[in-house]
């Protein structure tokens, strides 16, 4: 059939003829929006083929969520829809509001890596759903910092510049995530050993204030201990109780006694 026949041709004949062979849509000039409408609901990716569809027809093509893949300016509206049917569709939205972003995380928080400069407020949705995902944001704020460790402290491991408020967060949770932090201030490695002290093993020498907190609740630690100062061992050795009853091999750790 000739495109001059085909384009005289009423919206059902039209219709009739789309669902024999789809690409007849292509032909059809000016299709009405009731016949827009019939195309996108049975072939969704016929979108692509109308100029600036209205909402009504955007709507009706994302009745198959992937399909806005086709629609080149999605309004909110149907971009909101379509997260609500499937929150990783957000990956094929170009600029996504931060409404669209949030109702994408709040579903499911894992499509947050596909979100490009998320603002501060979708960046705490998902750390406070996934701490781990602090790793998908560059120079995350100190706020949202807090938010990752509260929500897993070992998140802290994936924050490449933690403040020495995070860090100190962290290790008093549990010391041993120490190992995770380049440089701690003395601060911040004091209150790790005194949460646990065997955490001293990741300090390299370490001031005689840090070794007298490790040990300060139980003897173990003094094997993660090269080198104990001199009034370390002295305290260890008039220390009765630790000497009476040491923990196994205690003494062994002493060096130059």
């Amino acid at each position: 059939m000739l495109v001059s026949e085909l384009n005289k041709l009423s919206d059902t004949e039209l219709y009739n003829h789309i669902r024999r062979d789809p690409h007849i849509f292509m032909f059809i000039e000016n299709p009405s929006e009731e016949l827009q409408l019939k195309a996108v609901k049975e072939y969704p990716e016929l979108i692509i083929k109308i100029k600036n569809p209205s909402e009504k027809v955007q709507l009706a093509a994302v009745n198959n969520p992937f399909s806005i893949r086709f629609i080149e300016n999605p309004s909110e509206k149907v971009q909101l829809e379509v997260i609500k049917r499937s929150a990783s569709v957000i990956k094929h939205i170009k600029n996504p509001s931060e409404k669209v972003q949030l109702a994408a995380v709040k579903q499911n928080s894992s499509v947050f890596e596909y979100i490009k400069n998320p603002s501060e407020k979708v960046q705490l949705e998902a750390v406070k759903s996934q701490g781990f995902l602090i790793q998908y944001i560059k120079n995350p704020s100190e706020k949202v910092q807090l938010a990752a460790v509260y929500t897993e402290p070992s998140s802290i491991k994936y924050i490449e510049h933690p403040t020495e408020k995070v860090q100190l967060k962290v290790v008093k949770q549990n010391g041993n995530f120490l190992e995770y932090l380049n440089n701690p201030s003395k601060k911040v490695q004091l209150e790790a050993v005194k949460q646990n002290g065997s955490t001293i093993l990741f300090i390299a020498n370490p001031s005689e204030e840090l070794q007298l907190a490790a040990l300060q609740k139980e003897r173990f630690p003094l094997k993660f201990i090269k080198n104990p100062s001199p009034y370390v061992k002295k305290m260890l050795l008039e220390d009765k109780n630790f000497i009476l009853e040491p923990s196994p091999n205690s003494l062994e750790y002493i060096e130059n006694l």
